[in-house]
């Protein structure tokens, strides 16, 4: 039996301040995928991988939302092991991600991953 991905994001897993979020999305490189914008900087050998996720208002009510969000967390979540070295990430969500379903969201996220080279083959 193999082991599972945990359950959930541990607290240092996630991108909290706003200098992190301001310093992906100015000085990192941007991939735009499908139903995702994916913005990252790299972080030194021995550093975790973090992530955050911006939705905005554009998208629709908070249910939206927030749904935008879990979609794209559990997308990080399932493939967080797979990226050649840490980094910090930041997923911006597009309007199509209101038709997306998880394996949808999952595929777009990969692709972008791949296309930045970031994910193992």
């Amino acid at each position: 039996m193999t082991a599972s991905p945990p359950r959930r994001l541990q607290r240092e897993q996630r991108i909290r301040r706003g200098g992190d979020f301001m310093r992906a999305r100015a000085s990192g490189r941007r991939i735009v995928s499908g139903c995702l914008i994916f913005n990252w900087v790299d972080k030194a050998v021995g550093q975790g991988t973090r992530v955050g996720i911006i939705t905005t208002k554009k998208l629709g009510g908070a249910v939206v939302r927030s749904r935008a969000r879990r979609l794209l967390r559990e997308a990080f979540r399932l493939n967080q092991h797979e990226f050649t070295h840490p980094l910090d990430l930041v997923l911006v969500a597009r309007n199509s991600i209101i038709e997306k379903d998880r394996p949808g969201v999952e595929v777009d996220f990969r692709a972008a991953a791949r296309k930045a080279g970031l994910m193992k083959p």
